[in-house]
């Protein structure tokens, strides 16, 4: 209450705040994110969370960068995926029907749910290695009328 009647009265204390350690700049940057792959499943999976969404935290894969989102523990058995390489990693992690499941120098797993690539593209990490594939759209006799229509 007494803090409030200074403030009213206009005789509160001010105290200039100093101006070392004072930003508007992110502190953590991108070049910083890079996933250690020398540790646990339980850091792993804190590193990644720690970092998502900005800047998020990433590892190189195919000779790109590769950010990682949304990542949980996995408790269970080892899955059945198909394997990919990742740089620093010593084993490579799975892409399960789940997502892409890596593993932590402890033998435990995390699973990592979307990757998102250089170009901005986002995916289900379970889609990795259908990424590139493209159906093209086939449309019905009535489509193809509605779509004369619209033209």
């Amino acid at each position: 209450v007494e803090a409030v009647h200074l403030i009213a009265d206009g005789k509160a204390p001010r105290i200039p705040q100093p101006k070392e350690g004072a930003t508007y700049e992110g502190i953590q940057k991108k070049e910083n994110a890079e996933i250690s792959w020398d540790q646990p499943a339980a850091a792993l999976h804190n590193w990644i969370r720690g970092h998502d969404k900005v800047p998020g935290a990433w590892a190189t894969i195919d000779g790109q960068m590769v950010t990682f989102y949304g990542s949980s523990l996995l408790d269970a058995s080892v899955p059945a995926g198909q394997e990919l390489a990742i740089k620093g990693a010593s084993r490579p992690g799975l892409v399960t029907k789940n997502g892409l499941v890596v593993f932590g120098n402890d033998g435990k797993m995390v699973l990592v749910r979307n990757l998102q690539f250089e170009d901005g593209r986002m995916i289900p990490a379970s889609k990795y290695f259908s990424a590139d594939e493209t159906t093209a759209l086939e449309l019905t006799d009535e489509e193809k009328k509605m779509e004369e229509d619209i033209r």
